[in-house]
């Protein structure tokens, strides 16, 4: 079974706020990972204190931003035809400005001015504080770039506008940039370098979410495992810091138990993990928290440990199982997703079938599942040439996805007889008779409402059943 991956393509408009005549509108489109749709927050708050309001109808807009995607060439593609799409509307509104920003801004940077005329701005994931000014830039006549990355730069101070929302759950960003540099990714080159933010605003900011209502964050990084805050300024200074700063830092693990212990109302969850940075305090946080969600999103990419090498991850396979193990000891009830590559260079039959053999040790509740894809001025491209054939990843990756589906399936079915703790985010997609919530475990269930409870409610369900994908059950 395969689920929506966060760190995948997906157009995500920004819902509507209440009108406000004599204002410009904005409309944002998003696309990517979960950090894209934190910051098209950010930016929406950014603009508002500008006068903008938001728009989910584009040919009212003003100004147009796409927020988008490098990670894969699938989503970058995607952005340059929904450009097309908007060169109707701007013949027809001269005035309206489009603004591309995110990671493809990052790393085309000027270069996609020239590619795409219709384009005015230009701005970075660093950048968005500029919007104002840029803004004020194309108003003068000229067009804007700022692409510059930041080594302090968290938007700490800026509350999001959470028009993304449920109402119910909300993410909560703890750190930007990485600074693993995998073979295979941008993210680097288009995030910048790690920095973590400060503690006191996360708490903050949590607070509110909760005085709005809201019943579960979701702590959000490239990598949140390697969160270290320690008074300021980015990672890789660290090991520069005096004795005394070094001794007071914060780690991830420490993050996670005050943010568990001050809000035990909310549920909790993080995403995403990195098998080298997560620490088995971390583990054991999770178990000591009933509040804390029982679901790891924990990558692994390869199963064979030469692949694992070309791809500069700093791990073994043999590593992996035993944190995998140590995870399932202390968290007997925790589920588990991974992100994988098919068809990296070099990849044999061989190393595939060592991907598959780890996921049969494992038996992942959920998957996500790509087809390697060259990501131009990654180390990866640079020094291996894409040497597998396009129908031999797709072969490899249907094999990859046909595991998973059984894994998963297997994984639901053994949910079935057990009362589970649900969180209801709403009505069930298929019918409003029914409630559709997530349990610890983020695995979807459906049951008949009763009528009491409401949308933000802890419940207990039953599982009596379950389509593969999704667990149906009854209120107990």
């Amino acid at each position: 079974m395969m689920k929506k991956n966060p760190h995948t393509f997906e157009m995500i408009p920004v819902k509507a706020r209440e009108k406000s005549h004599g204002l410009k509108s904005v409309y944002i489109e998003t696309y990517g990972c979960q950090m894209n749709a934190n910051d098209s927050e950010i930016i929406a708050s950014i603009l508002e204190g500008q006068g903008y309001r938001i728009t989910t109808d584009f040919k009212e807009a003003d100004l147009i931003l796409l927020n988008t995607c490098a990670v894969r060439d699938k989503a970058e593609q995607t952005v340059r035809n929904r450009l097309k799409h908007f060169k109707g509307i701007k013949r027809i509104n001269p005035n309206l400005k489009v603004g591309l920003v995110g990671c493809m801004a990052e790393r085309l940077k000027e270069k996609i001015l020239e590619q795409e005329k219709l384009v005015d701005l230009v701005a970075g994931p660093d950048a968005y504080r500029r919007l104002p000014s840029m803004l004020k830039d194309l108003e003068d006549g000229r067009k804007a770039v700022n692409v510059l990355l930041s080594l302090e730069e968290t938007y700490d101070d800026i509350s999001p506008v959470h028009i993304n929302s449920n109402g119910i759950s909300a993410f909560v960003s703890i750190t930007r940039g990485c600074d693993n540099m995998c073979s295979f990714c941008v993210v680097p080159f288009t995030r910048g370098r790690e920095r973590s933010r400060n503690p006191q605003t996360i708490f903050r900011e949590i607070e509110e979410l909760q005085k709005k209502g809201f019943k579960e964050v979701t702590l959000l990084g490239q990598n949140v495992d390697s969160y270290l805050w320690y008074g300021g300024g980015p990672k890789k200074d660290f090991e520069k810091q005096p004795p005394h700063i070094k001794e007071k830092a914060v780690r991830f693990a420490q993050l996670l138990d005050e943010v568990a212990t001050r809000f035990p109302g909310m549920r909790i969850r993080f995403t995403t993990s990195n098998p080298q940075d997560m620490t088995r305090d971390v583990i054991r946080v999770i178990a000591r928290h009933p509040n804390i969600g029982r679901y790891i999103h924990i990558p692994f990419q390869s199963g064979s440990n030469r692949i694992l090498k070309r791809m500069n991850r700093q791990y073994t396979r043999e590593e992996y199982l035993e944190l995998i193990d140590f995870i399932k000891r202390t968290v007997p009830d925790i589920a588990l997703s991974h992100d994988v590559i098919a068809g990296f260079p070099g990849e044999t039959e061989a190393d595939h079938q060592q991907t598959l053999s780890l996921m049969d040790a494992v038996k992942f509740d959920f998957g996500f599942m790509f087809a390697y894809s060259e990501r131009p001025g990654t180390l990866a491209a640079r020094k291996y040439e894409d040497d597998i054939p396009r129908g031999i990843k797709i072969r490899r990756l249907n094999e990859i996805i046909a595991r998973q589906n059984a894994h998963s399936k297997e994984r639901m079915r053994s949910y079935v007889g057990k009362t589970f703790e649900v969180l209801i985010e709403g009505d069930s997609k298929k019918s409003d008779r029914h409630w559709m919530g997530r349990t610890l475990q983020n695995a979807v269930a459906v049951f008949p409402k009763k009528g009491k409870e409401k949308p933000g409610d802890l419940v207990q369900v039953k599982i009596e059943d379950t389509t593969g994908a999704t667990l149906l059950g009854k209120l107990i």
